[in-house]
This record gives C-alpha cells, sequence and structure tokens, in this order.
C-alpha cells in the first residue's frame, strides 16, 4: 500500500527555519529603501518565469530562464551594499577579536562592563553644543575599522576633551563641517565625509547629519551622535537606526550601556 503521507525529517525543519532566517535578515537590511522595490520585482519575475514554464511558453521561458540563470550574479551586483551590511551583522555579532566563537554564538556571556571611550567629555560637550545650538557629528568606533573613513578628512589623533570637541564645532573653524570620528580615547579624524543612507522613509526635518549618522551606522558597527544646529536636539544612530531627541543623561546611559568590552 502507498504511503501518501510526507515524511518530515529534523533536518527538513531546520532547513526551512535557517531559510526563513536568512530571508527575514535581508528584508530587516533592505526595509524602507529602494532595493525591497528591486527585491519585490524579482519574486515577480521568479513567479512568472514559473506560471511560464507550468503553461509550456518554451520561448518565453526560455528566455526568462536565461535570466534566471545569471539571477546569482545580477543579485549580488544590485544589492551589494546589502550583503555587505549582512555580512559585516554576522561578523560583529559574532567574531570576537577577529576569532569566531561558537560558544558566544550559542551561549553569550556577561563580561565585566569596561569604559575605553571618555563618555563624560563627549556627553558634556553634546550638552553645551546643544544649548549653543552649534551643529556637531561625533561618530565613535567600536570593532568596525573606521580608517578609511577617518582618511577622507583631516587626521588629528588627539586626546578627547570636551573642549577640543567644542573647537571642532566651532562656527567659524576650519574642522566644523564634517564629521569627527573617535577611536577608544583619542580624537582620530575631524572634518571627515560619512556615507549618506539610501533609506527614503525617512522624516523630513532629518538633515544631512541624521542621514550621515545612520549611513555610518548602516555600514558599520560604530555609534554616531548628531547634535542638530537648528533646534539643538541630540539623537544618536546605532545599527541603522536613529535615536531623535534623546537628553544628556539618557544619552550618557545609551553610550556607556553600548560602549562596554
Amino acid at each position: 500500500m502507498t504511503n501518501l503521507f510526507i515524511t518530515i525529517r529534523a533536518l527538513d525543519v531546520i532547513d526551512v527555519v535557517l531559510v526563513a532566517f536568512l530571508l527575514y535578515q535581508m528584508y530587516m537590511l533592505i526595509r524602507g529603501t529602494v532595493a525591497i522595490n528591486i527585491f519585490v520585482g524579482i519574486v515577480l519575475l521568479y513567479i512568472f518565469w514559473l506560471v511560464v514554464r507550468a503553461l509550456n511558453m518554451e520561448l518565453l521561458s526560455s528566455i526568462l530562464g536565461q535570466i534566471i540563470g545569471v539571477g546569482v550574479l545580477a543579485l549580488i551586483i544590485v544589492f551589494q551594499q546589502e550583503i555587505r551590511k549582512f555580512l559585516l551583522f554576522i561578523g560583529n555579532r559574532y567574531i570576537n577579536r577577529r576569532r569566531f566563537s561558537f560558544e558566544n554564538f550559542f551561549f553569550p556571556k556577561k563580561r565585566e562592563k569596561q569604559i575605553l571611550v571618555k563618555v563624560d567629555a563627549i556627553v558634556k560637550a553634546c550638552r553645551n553644543m546643544s544649548e549653543t545650538r552649534t551643529g556637531a557629528l561625533i561618530v565613535i568606533a567600536r570593532k568596525s575599522e573606521l580608517q578609511l573613513y577617518a582618511e577622507s578628512g583631516d587626521i588629528i589623533d588627539a586626546d578627547t576633551s570636551t573642549r577640543m570637541i567644542e573647537n571642532i564645532f566651532f562656527k567659524n573653524s576650519p574642522l566644523h563641517d564634517g564629521a569627527v570620528i573617535i577611536v577608544n580615547d583619542r580624537i582620530l579624524a575631524a572634518r571627515c565625509v560619512l556615507p549618506i543612507t539610501e533609506n527614503i522613509n525617512l522624516p523630513p526635518h532629518y538633515g544631512m547629519r541624521h542621514k550621515s549618522a545612520i549611513g555610518i551606522t548602516e555600514v558599520t558597527d560604530a555609534i554616531a551622535i548628531v547634535v542638530s544646529e537648528e533646534t539643538g536636539k541630540i539623537s544618536v544612530a546605532s545599527e541603522g537606526m536613529l535615536r531623535y531627541d534623546i537628553g544628556w543623561l539618557e544619552l550618557d546611559k545609551y553610550l556607556r550601556d553600548n560602549l562596554s568590552s
């Protein structure tokens, strides 16, 4: 007697869960960007190709088959930024000091907190600049290398202090236009150029500093702080998400919680 029931193995369940996880992560990366429209177009094209094949339309099926055949290369070209962000996400999440740890993957350890960045100096500078409505964009490195972005500006390599940060962003300073990059307890560079986010669903009151803060945190694991020149409001960005209009006490807590090693 023929067995009409479908046999489901444990590996089949794992396979479905892994595919669902990867698709979800890809969706989270391209959500709100132009790439989501391209992704939907590719899915519709693939479904159309399946329908054409089912109807035995050989000519059209052959043409679409050739397009689908080079689809992997096309996906790499079209979604190169999203693929890079996904790989950075995996690397920054599960690689510690350039070593992969299965123990960290499944059982993340709680370690003793150690703050390497001079949070007090940064928060005090942001508070003072907020009161005087001095525009500022500060990028704090974590694990990602920011040397490429630092080289787009002027290398300073100075001690992180409130006075130094305020002097850099002083309106008549030649270094105020751009971002400051801080690595550990040093101001590595100023007047740096950052990538701008491609997210098209941002609120209209977000300026170029806010978009640059989101952009740099989309491609690295850095933390970006923005002080609005128009309103004096403080915002902080991480992992492509911006927390708009936070107080300096909230900023202090956020930095201490997220800059612990």
